[in-house]
Protein backbone atom coordinates (compact mmCIF):
# COMPACT_ATOMS: atom_id res chain seq x y z
CA UNK A 1 0.00 0.00 0.00
CA UNK A 2 3.19 2.39 0.76
CA UNK A 3 4.22 1.87 -2.59
CA UNK A 4 0.73 3.11 -4.41
CA UNK A 5 1.24 6.32 -1.75
CA UNK A 6 4.15 6.84 -3.05
CA UNK A 7 2.97 6.85 -7.00
CA UNK A 8 0.27 9.19 -5.96
CA UNK A 9 2.43 11.72 -4.43
CA UNK A 10 4.33 11.80 -7.69
CA UNK A 11 1.47 12.69 -9.98
CA UNK A 12 0.57 15.31 -7.73
CA UNK A 13 3.46 16.88 -6.50
CA UNK A 14 5.98 18.69 -8.45
CA UNK A 15 8.93 16.97 -9.53
CA UNK A 16 12.00 17.94 -7.73
CA UNK A 17 9.68 17.90 -4.38
CA UNK A 18 9.20 14.00 -4.99
CA UNK A 19 12.65 13.82 -5.64
CA UNK A 20 14.17 15.67 -2.67
CA UNK A 21 11.56 15.45 0.16
CA UNK A 22 9.47 13.06 1.81
CA UNK A 23 6.09 13.57 2.41
CA UNK A 24 6.18 13.54 6.38
CA UNK A 25 2.21 14.14 6.92
CA UNK A 26 -0.55 16.36 5.70
CA UNK A 27 -3.69 18.36 7.22
CA UNK A 28 -7.25 19.01 5.80
CA UNK A 29 -8.82 21.61 6.43
CA UNK A 30 -12.18 22.68 4.53
CA UNK A 31 -11.02 23.64 1.27
CA UNK A 32 -7.59 23.61 2.22
CA UNK A 33 -5.25 20.61 1.55
CA UNK A 34 -1.45 21.46 3.97
CA UNK A 35 1.26 18.55 3.07
CA UNK A 36 4.59 18.76 5.26
CA UNK A 37 7.45 17.78 3.56
CA UNK A 38 11.03 17.23 4.90
CA UNK A 39 14.20 17.42 2.61
CA UNK A 40 16.24 14.10 2.59
CA UNK A 41 19.77 13.74 3.56
CA UNK A 42 21.12 13.65 0.32
CA UNK A 43 24.24 15.50 0.03
CA UNK A 44 24.19 18.15 -2.80
CA UNK A 45 26.24 16.89 -5.71
CA UNK A 46 28.13 19.92 -5.37
CA UNK A 47 29.80 19.14 -2.04
CA UNK A 48 30.49 15.37 -2.42
CA UNK A 49 34.03 15.74 -2.29
CA UNK A 50 33.87 16.99 0.89
CA UNK A 51 33.03 15.56 4.44
CA UNK A 52 29.48 17.02 5.36
CA UNK A 53 27.41 16.18 8.42
CA UNK A 54 24.12 17.16 8.94
CA UNK A 55 23.38 20.11 11.20
CA UNK A 56 19.33 20.38 11.26
CA UNK A 57 16.92 21.85 9.31
CA UNK A 58 16.02 25.90 8.27
CA UNK A 59 12.59 27.42 9.37
CA UNK A 60 9.76 26.08 7.20
CA UNK A 61 8.75 27.52 4.12
CA UNK A 62 5.04 27.66 3.18
CA UNK A 63 4.47 27.95 -1.05
CA UNK A 64 0.83 27.85 -2.79
CA UNK A 65 0.89 24.74 -5.57
CA UNK A 66 -1.52 23.97 -7.41
CA UNK A 67 -5.23 23.04 -6.56
CA UNK A 68 -6.41 19.54 -6.24
CA UNK A 69 -9.93 18.81 -6.62
CA UNK A 70 -11.20 22.21 -5.84
CA UNK A 71 -8.60 22.04 -2.39
CA UNK A 72 -6.29 24.88 -2.01
CA UNK A 73 -2.97 23.21 -1.63
CA UNK A 74 0.01 24.30 0.55
CA UNK A 75 3.61 22.74 0.70
CA UNK A 76 5.21 23.52 4.21
CA UNK A 77 8.75 22.54 3.21
CA UNK A 78 11.72 22.24 5.68
CA UNK A 79 14.97 22.10 3.97
CA UNK A 80 18.09 20.06 5.50
CA UNK A 81 21.60 21.68 5.99
CA UNK A 82 25.09 20.72 6.40
CA UNK A 83 28.16 20.88 7.99
CA UNK A 84 31.24 21.44 5.92
CA UNK A 85 33.83 19.69 8.22
CA UNK A 86 36.90 20.61 6.01
CA UNK A 87 35.73 24.96 6.15
CA UNK A 88 33.63 24.98 8.99
CA UNK A 89 31.16 26.69 7.10
CA UNK A 90 27.20 25.66 6.86
CA UNK A 91 25.83 24.55 3.44
CA UNK A 92 22.73 23.78 1.68
CA UNK A 93 21.11 23.00 -1.86
CA UNK A 94 20.47 25.68 -3.65
CA UNK A 95 16.80 25.60 -4.13
CA UNK A 96 14.95 27.33 -6.67
CA UNK A 97 11.24 26.77 -5.50
CA UNK A 98 9.66 29.85 -4.93
CA UNK A 99 8.93 31.97 -8.04
CA UNK A 100 10.75 35.64 -7.62
CA UNK A 101 7.81 37.90 -6.30
CA UNK A 102 5.41 35.41 -5.38
CA UNK A 103 4.85 32.65 -2.90
CA UNK A 104 4.13 29.64 -4.84
CA UNK A 105 6.09 27.20 -7.16
CA UNK A 106 7.88 28.22 -9.96
CA UNK A 107 5.57 25.56 -11.57
CA UNK A 108 2.65 27.03 -10.49
CA UNK A 109 3.47 30.75 -11.61
CA UNK A 110 3.82 29.72 -14.99
CA UNK A 111 1.13 27.95 -15.53
CA UNK A 112 -0.85 31.13 -14.40
CA UNK A 113 1.07 33.29 -16.61
CA UNK A 114 0.58 30.68 -19.35
CA UNK A 115 -3.58 30.95 -18.19
CA UNK A 116 -3.30 34.95 -18.71
CA UNK A 117 -1.75 35.36 -21.98
CA UNK A 118 -5.56 33.57 -22.74
CA UNK A 119 -8.13 36.88 -22.08
CA UNK A 120 -11.26 36.61 -23.26
CA UNK A 121 -11.67 39.47 -25.44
Amino acid sequence: MQDSYSELIKLLLPEIIVEYFELTSYKKEQEILHLYLKEINSIPKEYRPFKLSSKGFFDEITVQDFPIRGHQVYLHITRRRWLNEDTGKVVFRDWNLVADGTRVTQEFASFLKEINRFQPK
